[in-house]
């Protein structure tokens, strides 16, 4: 029987409503230079990605000069970091979720696409870094999502098998990454849906299931019917 051990999340969408903090101090540095990503954009393509990667793509198709990337970036950062300090918050949901499963063993881990400066902010202001074994960010590997490089380096740092871990994803190109892994995967549309309750229906329904690690799901999400309020 498969048994999970370990629960990975991602940060942006997932434990931190920041998806649109992003998207906005991005725009703030390419506007510098009279550059911008509309929203469907964001959806649709760079939703995500690390910076470094989109500014790549932008070069490629809008004829961003490379030049301007490592001030871009700088500058992303800054105004990624002025909308952390505004609005950055705990949810009461996670701490709860967090905390309940680290009491009953299971091992916490973070795996983001974000810079390292980036999510030591979150966690503290989300107050969630005390229940995390680790976290890694997209310096801590060499190819980021969707390549499943992070959740491998995850699951090897835990001393696990792929199917003893659970990661909870929200967009594309996570839960390409996560598949990819070998490990489970719960698939979350908000921040809302990362709750104490739905995780462990998660768990209990690959448990008792026995689902395979070499034919997990592609699209596992939260069931209809199941609240996913939060007190932010």
């Amino acid at each position: 029987m498969t048994k999970i051990k370990a629960i990975i999340f991602d940060m942006d969408g997932v434990l931190i409503d920041a998806k649109d903090w992003h998207y906005e101090a991005l725009n703030q540095a390419l506007e510098l230079f009279g550059f911008k990503i509309s929203r469907y954009d964001h959806l649709v393509t760079f939703d995500g990605l690390p910076t470094k990667k989109k500014l790549e793509m932008l070069s490629i198709e809008k004829g961003l000069p490379q030049g301007l990337h490592k001030f871009i970036n700088h500058m992303k950062q800054i105004y990624t970091m002025e909308h952390v300090y505004m609005k950055c918050k705990p949810m009461f949901c996670h701490q709860y979720a967090l905390s309940k499963l680290k009491n009953e063993g299971y091992g916490l881990a973070l795996a983001s696409n974000s810079v390292r400066v980036t999510i030591d902010m979150m966690m503290e202001k989300a107050d969630l870094q005390k229940y995390l074994d680790f976290t890694l960010s997209n310096q801590d590997v060499t190819k980021s999502k969707p390549d499943p490089e992070i959740y491998q380096t995850a699951i090897k740092r835990f001393g696990l098998r792929p199917e003893e871990c659970l990661v909870v994803e929200d967009n594309p190109n996570g839960v390409k990454a996560a598949l990819a892994s070998g490990a489970h995967l719960l698939k979350v549309e908000t921040v809302n849906d990362v709750t104490y309750q739905n995780i462990k229906n998660r768990i209990k329904e690959i448990e008792e299931s026995g689902l395979s690690v070499n034919n997990p799901p592609q699209d596992i999400k939260i069931p209809a019917g199941i609240s996913t309020g939060g007190v932010r």
